[in-house]
C-alpha cells in the first residue's frame, strides 16, 4: 500500500475494485457523451459519501451546499477526468479541497452563549451534534471513515467499495477511530 502525506495523518492511497471503477468508467464516458442519467446514477452512488467526507470538514450547516458544489464542479471538470475509472477517488479529492476552499473564506461570526438553547434541542441531538464535533478533531482516515459509518449509515463493505479503502483498511480506521472516540468523550 502506498501512503501519501496529510496535514494530520498518513492516509493510505486505495484503489477501487475492478467492476467498481469499470462501472465508474462506463458512466463517465456516458455522462460525457450529454447522458445526464449516467451523471445522476454517479450522484446517487457517491452522494453519501462526499455528504460524509464533507460533513467531517466543514460545519454541519454547510454541508449540503458543499455537496451541490462537488457535484456542480465535477459536472463541469467531467472532461479533465483523465481517467474516467478513478472517478470516485476524483471526487473525494474535490470534496476535500472544496472544504478546504471553504475555511478559508473569511467569514464574521458571533459566538453564542453556552447555555442558549434552541426550543427544537434535545439532549440527544446536543449528544450527537458533541460527538460529531470531537469526532472532527481525529485524524482524517479515522474521521471520514467514522462519519460514514456513524452518520451516514454505512457498512464497512460500502465504505469499503465507495471509498475505495480496502476492507481491511476500513476494518482498522473504524476500530482505531472509535477507541479515540470512546476515550475522548470519556473526558
Amino acid at each position: 500500500m502506498v501512503e501519501i502525506a496529510s496535514s494530520d495523518t498518513r492516509m493510505p492511497l486505495t484503489t477501487f475494485s475492478a467492476g467498481h471503477a469499470s462501472e465508474d468508467a462506463r458512466l463517465v464516458r456516458a455522462a460525457r457523451a450529454g447522458d445526464e442519467g449516467a451523471f445522476g446514477t454517479l450522484y446517487e452512488r457517491y452522494a453519501r459519501v462526499i455528504h460524509g467526507v464533507l460533513l467531517a470538514r466543514a460545519p454541519r450547516t454547510d454541508v449540503e451546499d458543499l455537496v451541490q458544489d462537488v457535484f456542480l464542479s465535477a459536472w463541469n471538470r467531467l472532461e479533465s477526468l483523465r481517467d474516467p475509472a478513478a472517478f470516485g477517488g476524483w471526487l473525494t479529492m474535490i470534496a476535500r479541497n472544496r472544504a478546504t476552499d471553504f475555511h478559508r473564506q473569511s467569514v464574521d461570526s458571533v459566538e453564542l452563549p453556552e447555555d442558549l438553547t434552541a426550543p427544537e434541542a434535545t439532549s440527544s441531538r446536543a449528544e450527537a451534534l458533541g460527538a460529531l464535533e470531537i469526532i472532527r478533531t481525529l485524524p482524517a482516515a479515522y474521521r471520514e471513515t467514522l462519519v460514514l459509518r456513524l452518520v451516514e449509515g454505512l457498512t464497512g463493505p460500502e465504505i469499503a467499495e465507495r471509498t475505495g479503502l480496502t476492507p481491511a483498511s476500513v476494518r482498522v480506521n473504524l476500530h482505531r477511530g472509535m477507541t479515540m472516540l470512546r476515550e475522548k468523550l470519556e473526558r
